[in-house]
């Protein structure tokens, strides 16, 4: 990215460059390209270099595509063109023809291929390079890890486990599980119950949602909700496995989590991407609302106890939310939200992703919808319920000034609330101390606000 300065800040123009060790001339490969070009690996006859690109100049989750450029001639060749989804990684295969990759679908993230019918397992290869779809179940492909024979190394999880290694033969497409680091653990841990749920949107739309049920689950009682938002704002919410934001994890606490493909999830089609893009605190957050509705319809959920938890873009929807829920929820935990647009786009790093998915500067549109009625702070009049707000010292993408603003707001109304204030750390939780923090506090607050 050569850029610097304001340039480096509002651009991702980011180019692939070859440097000639005889010439020591560097020669700009992607010039043409004003977005991301990423990620370079060339194939193992060394003929064609693939890598990752987004076309558009300040969109950072703009379509993610794989090219081909043929090393001789230069000649590039877009294989996802015509996927109406974007691809998150690739590997090459053994016979440098075959690309594998790794691309959200339908709450899952599976492996792909794009090649001749070798990958296949066929010995036809006349046929036209095509992307065939090699897996499919409840679970995620998260890691490439290479190719063996007629066989493809993965890493897979689920919300239930973390991830191990797995096999996928590549004619019949068949797993097979081939580390059990963690079978002993998991031998010992009652399994949740995730089910895929599907509601119409206020838009008439199919919104996909993964709800998650506590091990045991007896539909007789009465559960407490978690309503999970996503950040991003774009990104896949599939079947990951995390270390903090684990859906088995809280269900095991005895809650029924609501994990909803809200617009702006990938895996539904690129134009269900692109839709939250300048409607931050619009359709996303009615599909919020839409996903709970749904499920909180059931005989077996404690409307009196529900709450809804995010970081990042999630952050920003639960401080929305505290504004206009209408009394649908008890509790709420927002990590690192964006409180303030104004404020925040005076200070966050990553200007690029400002000025595309909020419109701008808000001195540039004084009726630019993101400072007006999609922005938390203009809602705080109408804030009542218990929140507790964590917030990183050392956190540029969302400034220590939203946590605190949105914190002092909440102290100011005489509302219930709480602030976790974690000075080493920046828009993630990185070191191990925190972490169990972080957890101990979390659920310490949900115990505390609408019980177990």
């Amino acid at each position: 990215k050569k850029l610097s300065g304001t340039a480096y800040a509002v651009s991702t123009n980011t180019d692939i460059y070859e440097y000639n060790l005889q010439s020591k001339t560097t020669t700009n490969l992607t010039a043409e390209n004003k977005g991301y070009d990423v990620a370079p690996a060339f194939s193992k006859d060394g003929k064609t270099l693939a890598y990752l690109s987004m076309k558009t100049d300040g969109y950072e989750s703009d379509k993610q595509d794989v090219i081909l450029m043929d090393w001789a001639s230069k000649a590039k060749n877009n294989i996802t063109r015509n996927l109406d989804e974007t691809t998150n990684a690739f590997m090459w295969g053994n016979d440098s023809k075959t690309v594998f990759m790794e691309i959200p679908t339908k709450g899952t993230l599976q492996l792909f291929s794009y090649g001749t019918n070798y990958a296949m397992g066929k010995k036809n290869k006349s046929t036209a390079p095509s992307i065939t779809q090699l897996t499919s179940g409840q679970f995620d492909v998260n890691v490439l890890v290479g190719q063996s024979g007629n066989k493809f190394l993965i890493s897979r999880s689920d919300m239930n486990r973390a991830s191990e290694l797995y096999s996928v033969d590549l004619s019949s497409k068949q797993m097979q599980q081939i580390t059990h680091v963690n079978d002993v653990a998991y031998a010992q841990i009652n399994k949740c119950d995730v089910q895929a749920r599907t509601t119409k949107a206020t838009d008439g739309k199919d919104l996909f949602s993964w709800v998650v049920y506590p091990p045991n689950f007896d539909k007789t009682k009465k559960y407490p909700v978690l309503l999970y938002c996503q950040g991003g704002p774009q990104g896949s919410i599939s079947q990951f496995y995390s270390f903090r934001w684990n859906f088995a994890l809280m269900a095991s606490q005895g809650y029924i989590v609501v994990v909803p493909n809200r617009r702006g999830c990938h895996g539904w089609g690129v134009q269900w991407n692109e839709a939250i893009s300048k409607d931050w605190g619009g359709q996303a957050i009615d599909d919020y609302l839409s996903a709970f509705d749904d499920v909180a319809k059931e005989n077996y959920v404690d409307k009196k106890r529900c709450g809804a938890v995010g970081a990042s873009y999630g952050g920003y929807s639960v401080f929305m939310l505290a504004g206009k829920h209408n009394n649908r929820f008890q509790s709420f935990i927002s990590h690192d939200g964006l409180f303030d647009l104004r404020s925040w786009y005076g200070t966050t790093e990553e200007l690029f992703f400002a000025n595309y998915d909020i419109g701008g500067a808000y001195w540039d549109d004084t009726k630019n919808a993101s400072y007006t009625k999609d922005n938390p702070s203009n809602l705080v009049s109408k804030w009542n319920t218990p929140i507790m707000i964590v917030q990183g010292g050392t956190d540029y993408r969302v400034g220590i000034e939203q946590g605190l603003q949105a914190f002092q707001a909440a102290q100011l109304k005489g509302i219930k609330s709480k602030l976790l204030y974690l000075p080493d750390e920046n828009h993630w939780v990185l070191r191990a101390q925190n972490a169990q923090v972080w957890q101990r506090e979390f659920y310490s607050w949900l115990s505390e606000t609408i019980g177990k």
